[in-house]
């Protein structure tokens, strides 16, 4: 089991794997189990965390923690209300 860090600029911190894309970050929840994500939510471009998340409600694989590390307070408040919504502990 690994964590998972979803930034395109921060270093993930020592012991997860990271992630600087969303299509990165999806391709390695869908191969494998992770106790904990992070998530920035601007990516660089137009990209985000937006399809991570959205790919983790479709798919019902949240990792059991959530933290959201992101700078962006509107990315901010839609990754924590989907979170609160779909994530660990919603049902």
């Amino acid at each position: 089991m690994d964590k998972l860090w979803v930034d395109d600029l921060r270093p993930a911190p020592e012991g997860w794997t990271w992630a600087k894309s969303s299509a990165e970050a999806i391709e390695l929840l869908a191969g494998g189990e992770f106790t904990a994500i992070s998530l920035d939510h601007d990516l660089g471009g137009d990209d985000t965390t937006r399809p991570v998340v959205l790919w983790m409600c479709e798919h019902e694989r949240w990792p059991p923690e959530v933290r959201i590390h992101t700078a962006n307070p509107v990315g901010r408040e839609w990754l924590a209300g989907m979170a609160r919504r779909y994530g660990p502990g919603s049902a």
